[in-house]
């Protein structure tokens, strides 16, 4: 009864256009009632846990530092490069975005970090191109996801630690299943833009000459340095992520005030309040989510779909396809770390006994509960891009489904062809 109390009330309030964070809490202040051993306290504990999070400062600082590139002239300089490389490639400027999320996921290891760092400066760079802005917005929301599926990765951590696999080798992993993922979005965007007959902008433009690609390398240059520096301190062991972010501001505002000289520094305080305000937004939907999942959590309906699941059949296949689809639902309504803590110790027992490899199965899982984060009607991949984009949350919604269904064609090809997760470890860490 307090599950479709919770449901009910949830979706109730969205169809009468209640904001998604004030929905989530009221739900489960609302389902709270309706459990006598629960105070209201259960609520605030989480909304104030969900956003307590040393990870979270990542998203703070990369989408400040994205906002300090994009008005500092960096952004505008590494898209200048990107557009001369890559811009007469298939698939025109949406190429260079799907790759720019691509890379600055192995700088981030968060997927709103991400969105709001790449998103800031590509998506109206993308509306002038000729692409819609709610296209845009789902494009960079759904490449956004690659934030977790390249390592470093937090939540492959989490994974790692509650399935007993080595760290070393789920980063190892992620690397193959990423760049699948990369490259089937850069696919269906080149397909999409062909049907609309907006590729020929791309193709009539001349290739780019020598004396071109040295010009804007060398105007680059610093902006080309800095995730050399923040890669190389976070493989290097110097800094963890969240602490590169940090690197990645400070970096930012030295280039952009002293070198560039494009961000006077009295326009500091004004960016720090938009940063602010733009992931404010994402840090009430998650401190509400967390609450939400934890009423989902003391229902056990994870569990109870889990086993559900697992009691229809042994066959390996179908069992794995049943378990996507449970991954795919939960991503979708729970937060992706707790997500993993519940439901991998309901399934490592089914798994092992079923044969799967643990590492293969992370990633798989990872990836499942990544789509998620662009899954109506809380994907807080989507909300950031919607933030940073200024898109109307119902136009990127509508929009966003092409791309889930893209994702979860590259889902399946992940998960039933094991190698593109296992060669890499295997043949560099004797993996198996």
């Amino acid at each position: 009864m307090t599950s479709l109390i919770l449901f009910l009330s949830f979706f109730g309030m969205l169809l009468i256009g209640v904001p998604i964070g004030i929905a989530l809490g009221s739900a489960s202040l609302i389902a709270i009632m309706y459990i006598p051993f629960l105070k209201p306290d259960l609520y605030a504990l989480g909304l104030v846990s969900g956003i307590n999070s040393f990870t979270l400062i990542a998203v703070v600082l990369f989408t400040l530092a994205g906002n300090i590139m994009s008005k500092g002239g960096i952004s505008k300089r590494l898209i200048a490069v990107a557009d001369t490389l890559f811009g007469r490639a298939p698939g025109d400027l949406g190429t260079v975005t799907i790759m720019a999320c691509l890379f600055f996921a192995a700088i981030s290891g968060t997927g709103s970090a991400t969105v709001a760092a790449v998103g800031l400066a590509m998506i109206p760079a993308l509306v002038k191109r000729g692409y819609d802005r709610a296209y845009a917005g789902a494009m960079v929301a759904s490449a956004g996801g690659l934030g977790v599926m390249i390592p470093p990765s937090v939540v492959m951590i989490v994974y790692a630690v509650a399935a007993g696999v080595s760290v070393t080798a789920l980063f190892m992993a992620g690397i193959l299943p990423g760049l699948v993922i990369a490259l089937t979005l850069m696919i269906y965007n080149y397909f999409y833009r062909k049907q609309a007959k907006q590729v020929n902008m791309a193709e009539q433009r001349p290739a780019a000459t020598g004396k071109e690609i040295f010009h804007v390398l060398n105007e680059a240059k610093l902006a080309l340095i800095m995730p050399v520096v923040i890669l190389g301190g976070i493989y290097g062991g110097i800094v963890t992520p969240t602490e590169s972010s940090a690197v990645a501001v400070v970096y930012a505002l030295v280039v952009s005030c002293l070198v560039y000289r494009e961000l006077p520094l009295k326009a500091l305080p004004k960016i720090m309040l938009e940063s602010a305000m733009l992931v404010s937004a994402v840090l009430v939907i998650i401190g509400a989510s967390v609450a939400f999942g934890r009423i989902i959590a003391l229902e056990k309906i994870p569990t109870e779909l889990a086993q559900f699941v697992l009691s229809i059949t042994e066959n390996k296949y179908l069992v794995l396809v049943a378990i996507l689809v449970l991954l795919l639902i939960i991503g979708t309504f729970l937060e992706t770390l707790a997500s993993i803590v519940i439901l991998t110790p309901v399934l490592l027992p089914v798994l092992t006994k079923l044969q799967v490899d643990l590492v293969h199965f992370g990633i798989v899982m990872i990836v499942a509960l990544a789509i998620g984060f662009v899954t109506p009607p809380l994907g807080a991949n989507l909300f950031m891009a919607a933030q940073v984009g200024e898109i109307p949350f119902e136009r990127i919604a509508r929009r966003i489904l092409p791309w889930v269904a893209v994702l979860i064609g590259a889902l399946l090809i992940i998960t039933f062809v094991p190698a593109i997760s296992l060669i890499l470890p295997t043949l560099f860490l004797g993996y198996g």
